[in-house]
């Protein structure tokens, strides 16, 4: 449940006037005294509001910051009641993990500012410094065999974009299977983590974790990701974007993902289609089935019915379709 530090922040960014102290306590069925102190919370915290004899308060400035009462101002509040935020957490997944261990309902939301222990793709980390990225996980238990695992990926690709372009009006695309790009530079990567009945071999929850970078300067990169990882603030000369506004919209959009598996299909395959960069490109392919660790060079050629990848490789007539693994793309993370 939001506090009324929480509510009354929701209140003040979703107004255009000024907020009598007499209304906010009685629609926060809360005292003045209490309203007072979550005005004096907020000022603490950076937010600018201007108070008046005889009006109220106003919102006239905010600090991005991820917390329950910017993302709440734009969900309803029967939304908030399955949302956690966290200052720092070693992983979201392992925290929604836990949720859904202890049996939370689909739709269950974690988010934290910060990551000690962020995890990437195949036992790889992933970097989650405080104050600049969104680190999602969103609890789904779509009920259909591990098979679809990786389908349910490539249509969370496809719900960031859309969040991206309706939060911020700003285009993105898809590096197969599900790295987030920007200007063909990487902003964000998504981890799903499964679990199975063993007796139906259907999944009982999945964690779609989700790690975008939002507000990163260069200088928060290591060495080693300078050249392949970027921001949306990096990719747009520097500009401050909210983050809260992006996980409201990004938490809408999964709703729908939720809500539309597996009936969907087709409409998340014309999109990841309409997303994704891949395809008409040169590209190096690593998979655990090929045993080469060099890779095998070809030609992308389309996004398969199933989201696979449609590939003819060097020295093969025949096309094969790649389920899994990574691809390097020609012009893309200084491959070429």
């Amino acid at each position: 449940m939001p506090s009324v530090k929480d509510r009354f922040l929701s209140m003040l960014i979703n107004s255009t006037d000024y907020i009598s102290g007499e209304n906010a306590s009685k629609e926060l069925g809360v005292s003045r005294a209490a309203v007072n102190s979550a005005v004096m919370s907020l000022r603490n915290d950076g937010y600018g509001i201007d108070s008046a004899t005889n009006r109220g308060y106003l919102l006239t400035s905010r600090p991005d910051r991820l917390d329950c009462g910017s993302i709440g101002a734009k969900l309803s509040p029967s939304r908030m009641e399955t949302l956690t935020v966290l200052t720092e957490v070693d992983s979201t997944n392992n925290y929604c993990k836990d949720l859904a261990r202890k049996g939370a309902p689909e739709g269950t939301v974690v988010i934290s500012d910060s990551q000690t222990g962020g995890k990437g793709r195949r036992g790889r980390s992933f970097l989650s410094p405080p104050g600049c990225g969104i680190y999602l996980s969103y609890l789904l238990r779509p009920r259909t065999g591990i098979e679809r695992i990786s389908e349910i990926t490539c249509w969370a690709a496809v719900s960031v974009c859309e969040a991206i372009k309706e939060a911020y009006g700003l285009d993105s695309g898809i590096k197969w299977v599900n790295d987030i790009l920007m200007n063909r530079m990487k902003i964000c990567g998504i981890l799903t983590e499964a679990s199975v009945e063993a007796e139906s071999g259907a999944i009982d929850s999945c964690i779609i974790g989700i790690g975008i970078n939002v507000n990163e300067k260069r200088s928060d990169f290591p060495e080693e990701l300078s050249k392949t990882a970027s921001s949306i603030s990096i990719e747009n000369g520097g500009k401050t974007f909210m983050r809260s506004d992006l996980a409201a919209v990004l938490i809408r959009r999964l709703d729908e993902l939720a809500g539309g598996w597996p009936s969907l299909h087709e409409d998340y395959l014309e999109a990841y289609r309409s997303f994704c960069v891949t395809p008409g490109n040169r590209i190096t392919a690593f998979t655990t089935m090929s045993g080469d660790s060099e890779g095998r060079s070809g030609e992308a050629l389309s996004i398969g019915d199933d989201f696979s990848l449609e590939v003819r490789f060097d020295g093969k007539n025949d096309t094969e379709s790649l389920k899994s693994g990574e691809v390097s793309v020609r012009g893309l993370y200084g491959y070429t």
